[in-house]
């Protein structure tokens, strides 16, 4: 991380926490508490290349999660409601194939370029898998944020549903878990349809590394 951009994360962390607690303070509700937090991030960011000021704008499904995220516990049914919702948002592949090239897929998972104001937008964004995920046994630094998809084919079996679900999993992760803090790749414009087919090669592929 650069050093504008963790003077930018510190200014947002520290502003979120003196809201809350002026918030708590005044009794405030913990919608209050979420609009202050906004009015923090805007008055403190600042739009540069790429990264504008829309992207603290949440939609429906990240101001429910947001509602629900400080130790309240998510209703059932408003998780059943996400999942419906974002379930519909997943696009297939326009030729029904959902792997692509797992060599590709490989390069997509360790790459985190993209969206940040400093990158350059005509490149391709990548998937950063590894900043979460454990993928291949030789990988001696990952991210444990979410699960080891380490034999993620293997253990599943390389049939037609599972690679629809990695699809739809890596398209729009609120589908099948919600408020996942995965980004939804697919759904957010992040990685393009044959980006996705790749990184579901890498996971599906019995000869892709992760399967070995």
């Amino acid at each position: 991380m650069n050093d504008r951009k963790r003077g930018w994360t510190s200014i947002a962390l520290v502003g979120l926490v003196t809201a809350g607690c002026a918030a708590m303070m005044n009794g405030a509700t913990a919608q209050d508490e979420a609009a202050q937090a906004v009015e923090v991030m805007k008055a403190s960011f600042r739009p540069s290349g790429q990264a504008k000021l829309d992207r603290i704008d949440q939609d429906d499904t990240q101001r429910l999660c947001t509602r629900y995220h400080a130790g309240v516990a998510l209703p059932a049914e408003v998780a059943q409601r996400i999942q419906q919702d974002q379930l519909a948002t997943i696009k297939p592949p326009a030729d029904d194939r959902y792997l692509g090239d797992w060599m590709s897929g490989e390069k997509i998972a360790q790459s985190g370029q993209g969206m940040q104001y400093s990158d350059d937008p005509a490149k391709p964004n990548g998937g950063n898998c590894y900043a979460c995920h454990q993928l291949t046994p030789k990988e001696l630094s990952y991210g444990t944020i979410g699960p080891s998809l380490l034999h993620f084919g293997k253990l599943r079996g390389y049939t037609l549903e599972a690679a629809k679900y990695a699809y739809g999993k890596v398209y729009n992760s609120e589908a099948y878990a919600a408020c996942s803090s995965m980004p939804r790749f697919g759904h957010n414009g992040i990685l393009t349809e044959q980006q996705i087919k790749d990184v579901v090669a890498l996971l599906m592929d019995p000869r892709s590394p992760v399967n070995q």
